[in-house]
């Protein structure tokens, strides 16, 4: 029966040393006093037992207990296994195969592939997963485009349909003849890991369980306690891990970065072989009205991440200086205007029992305005209003393309959408500028590897 064992690449006076011991070997034929031989099969080391062999099984004693040792110490293992941290050994039948490990060779395969992409100008394949109406996918898509990289989607999952129909029919920039449209909750997918390879992943995991607001109205302890959403995390992790991206770009609310999810991602991205950065981006500083603000987290795989400063990233556009810059004309006497008194009668009552909540009374010369959320169109009591001109018991709500405008995101994202399926989709996405700069920033650094490939591959074929 074999032996399987992950292990790391030791060093024993500034030499490589792989060290095997005791009865896993011993098991598999490898007696003390016994001979092998050692081969080197592209970028694997074979042991095997045979009596013309160059080298000995070592034994060594503990107390009255002796057991078998291998101790291989030859520079020649920097040259095979260069670069290499963990070895993947499988010990069977007096024969002993050493060889990179899995993960390694993932990080390897995932950063070639990337840079064949680069060089060769191809489209980077992109893993969507929350997709929503693909906002989050446009900015990213227009940041790249900015740098010169095409980006297209190599699958997109969206449990709602209407969402996923927007997408398709208002951001056919992020669109192939071979991209895969998946109307599913992620924990229904099945992908067999390496069958698919995307450069990029990008998912804005569902923050219902993770916002304040969120827990507090649901009464959840944990954000993982959510029925649907809590558990996001988890195949998010295990689809990165199915298609081995280059780069991953998270998305959620501020409280997100402090959950048991977030630092469940952070260790597993780790042992996966990526480097990790994070910041909370506001969206006034980025060239919007609404100040939303949102953690990111971009993981870039080994050998990508060195000169890469997320708290460097800069904005793009510079803000609207009023609200009024962003309004369409409504007289005065329009419909529009509403008296919402429930709302009024509520935010009293809220003022008598000591609750914090207001409403958000915005005028046209108010420089920003607060998140508007999913269900905007439900006239929440906590949500941005536009207050009438002359009659201050009156205001009425933004429009889908207003409500656009406010987050930085093209118009074209809601053409033929009703009211509140334009609302949810702009709700729930993201502030466009924000991660049109992080992707611009992101792709400006991943194209500095494709000159350092090529100064090494031209100082090797000299």
């Amino acid at each position: 029966m074999p032996t399987l064992i992950n292990t790391k690449l030791q060093s024993h006076r500034g030499c490589p040393r792989i060290w095997l011991e005791g009865a896993k070997i011993l098991r598999e034929g490898f007696v003390p006093g016994l001979r092998y031989r050692m081969m080197e099969r592209n970028k694997t080391l074979v042991l095997t037992i045979c009596d013309s062999g160059d080298y000995v099984v070592s034994i060594r004693k503990r107390g009255a207990v002796s057991f078998p040792v291998i101790d291989i110490t030859q520079q020649r293992l920097g040259d095979m296994f260069s670069g290499v941290e963990r070895l993947r050994v499988v010990v069977r039948d007096g024969c002993i195969i050493i060889s990179i490990h899995h993960h390694h060779q993932n990080s390897r395969n995932r950063y070639c592939r990337l840079i064949h992409n680069l060089q060769q100008k191809s489209s980077l394949t992109i893993g969507s997963l929350f997709h929503g109406g693909g906002i989050l996918d446009k900015a990213v898509h227009q940041g790249f485009s900015n740098q010169g990289i095409d980006t297209k989607l190599g699958i997109a999952v969206e449990l709602e349909s209407q969402y996923l129909d927007a997408s398709l029919t208002n951001n056919v920039e992020l669109w192939s003849a071979t991209s895969m449209a998946v109307e599913s909750g992620v924990q229904y997918l099945q992908l067999q890991p390496g069958a698919t390879q995307f450069d990029g992943v990008v998912a804005g995991i569902p923050c219902t369980g993770a916002s304040l607001s969120g827990r507090s109205k649901l009464k959840l302890t944990y954000a993982e306690d959510h029925e649907l959403a809590g558990a996001c995390f988890f195949w998010f992790l295990m689809f990165v891990h199915s298609v081995n991206p280059a780069f991953v770009l998270v998305e959620n609310v501020p409280a997100y970065a402090s959950t048991a999810s977030a630092s469940v991602i952070r260790s597993v991205l780790q042992t996966l072989g990526y480097h990790l950065q994070e910041r909370v981006f506001s969206g006034c500083e980025f060239g919007a009205l609404e100040d939303r603000k949102r953690w990111v987290l971009v993981a870039l795989s080994d050998g990508l991440q060195e000169g890469f400063n997320l708290n460097a990233v800069q904005p793009l556009r510079t803000k609207p200086s009023r609200l009024r810059d962003i309004l369409d004309p409504v007289p005065p006497d329009s419909d529009c205007w509403k008296p919402y008194d429930y709302l009024a009668d509520k935010e009293q009552a809220d003022k008598a029992a000591g609750k914090g909540f207001r409403r958000q009374l915005l005028t046209p010369d108010d420089t920003q305005c607060g998140t508007i959320g999913r269900s905007y169109n439900k006239a929440r009591s906590t949500e941005p209003f536009l207050r009438h001109p002359e009659d201050p018991d009156r205001s009425q709500l933004f429009t889908p393309r207003e409500h656009a405008r406010l987050k930085g995101i093209p118009e074209s994202v809601v053409d033929g959408l009703c009211t509140t399926t334009a609302h949810e989709v702009l709700g729930q996405s993201v502030v466009f500028p924000v991660f049109e700069a992080i992707a611009q920033a992101l792709a400006k650094h991943l194209l500095t590897f494709v000159s350092i490939e090529s100064d090494l591959s031209e100082c090797s074929a000299a």
